[in-house]
């Protein structure tokens, strides 16, 4: 009774969780603490029930038990108008008006007879937030109309996602996963913008809008020798119901979906004390409307809100994680990991990317393993992820009456810290 108490907890507080700004685009650097400890690399080997959230062949290979955690982020975005129009005398815009979120994580896993493995993870699978309390100078203006008027953005995304696993072999697993994810949205102040869409009173400051939608992660997993293991997983794309009270910012009457994603990963046991792991994964921005259309779209006479309407413009993400595990002793091991990937801004796009200035690119991870029990661990990370900005290029718009969508250069750096508890059955 304890354990499916604890699990319901994790998943309620879970749905309940705060928004969290991602630091590969929209994605996290990785899903549970080991790996976010390891650069994010997870698809090539299993460390816990979490792993199942990367790949869901991991369960053939994971401990039985269940965990819960949580991550504190704090992101730092600000911009800078670069590129002179209006007759503010304002420059620079502070995004941090939301200062910090609390992130949870819970996964649950058991093996069941004929090589079957099951189990869950609920997690926030990222988002977006930016707060500028004192406005965006837009303008004469703000991004809110009037000089000073508060703008933000704030976007939940929860995946809780039941896995089976089957072991083929002693060495090979394939698995499953079915997501349902949940996400919540809501903008104010983004009345400067009122001309550009289909739609005005679907545009900002309608309260919260939430969607729903259902997807699936397909994953193998495997030892190729006594020292090496390796995994591939791929994430569908998700189709979300629409964020109707937004039909009027994102496309095709508020349609904001879920990339797809795919990784490949492999693992490597140098030593008895010393893991090796790395990834690739790639994400597919560009394929979901929202994220991928060209805000230039607006200068062709394509409204927000529109079909096939501006979009924040993004490219497609491939992000590198490489990790280390060393084991000290018996109760105590200590990782370092290293996540880099080309962020998905264009420089001929800030100014609808002031909202979801998602620019940092190289992250450094540690973290530790620290035994409680034989069979009770807490594992802690934390993540830097380095200052980076994108600089508009300042491009003049079309006609004196468009506005300019690169005059705006876009600044972020990040800190996480994370701690997780388990118990193996």
């Amino acid at each position: 009774m304890f354990r499916k108490t604890t699990l319901a907890v994790s998943i309620l507080v879970a749905l309940g969780s705060q928004a969290a700004y991602a630091t590969n685009g929209l994605a996290p650097t990785g899903l549970g603490q080991t790996h976010k400890a390891m650069g994010g690399a997870a698809a090539g080997f299993a460390a816990s029930p979490m792993s199942m959230a990367t790949n869901p062949a991991s369960a053939s290979f994971s401990p039985e038990g269940y965990e819960f955690g949580a991550e504190v982020f704090k992101p730092n975005r600000s911009v800078n108008v670069s590129a002179a129009f209006g007759g503010t005398d304002a420059t620079v815009a502070d995004g941090n008006g939301d200062e910090m979120f609390f992130v949870p994580e819970a996964g649950y896993k058991r093996d069941m007879k004929g090589g079957l493995s099951v189990g869950v993870v609920a997690y926030g699978n990222g988002g977006m937030n930016t707060a500028y309390d004192k406005g965006v100078p837009f303008g004469a203006g703000s991004f809110g109309g009037l000089p000073g008027t508060a703008s933000s953005i704030d976007l939940k995304q929860v995946f809780i996602s039941p896995t089976a696993s089957y072991r083929v072999n002693d060495n090979v697993a394939v698995g499953a996963s079915v997501n349902l994810v949940a996400q919540r949205f809501e903008a104010e102040g983004l009345g400067a913008f009122a001309g550009a869409t289909v739609d005005p009173t679907k545009l900002t400051n309608n309260g919260g809008s939430k969607s729903t939608g259902v997807g699936a992660t397909l994953g193998v997993q495997g030892k190729l020798s006594d020292k090496v293991s390796a995994g591939v997983a791929y994430r569908s794309k998700v189709g979300m119901s629409k964020l109707d009270e937004y039909a009027g910012l994102f496309p095709n009457g508020g349609e904001f979906d879920v990339p797809a994603a795919t990784t490949a990963g492999i693992a490597f046991q140098a030593t008895p004390q010393t893991l090796l792991a790395a990834d690739v994964e790639q994400i597919a921005y560009s394929d979901v409307d929202a994220i991928g259309n060209s805000s230039l779209a607006l200068h062709a006479g394509s409204a927000m809100g529109s079909a096939n309407g501006s979009g924040f413009g993004w490219d497609d993400q491939t992000v590198y994680k490489v990790g280390i595990k060393q084991q000290v002793n018996d109760g105590l091991a200590l990782m370092a990991g290293y996540n880099y990937g080309k962020n998905p801004i264009k420089s001929a796009e800030t100014t609808v990317n002031v909202l979801a200035p998602a620019v940092v690119e190289k992250h450094i991870s540690v973290g530790f393993e620290k035994k409680l029990t034989p069979k009770s661990k807490l594992t802690g990370s934390y993540i830097h992820a380095f200052e980076n900005t994108v600089k508009g290029d300042a491009t003049p718009p079309p006609a004196p009456t468009a506005p300019p969508l690169s005059a705006y250069d876009l600044t972020m750096d990040q800190d996480a810290v994370g701690i997780a508890y388990s118990v193996e059955f």
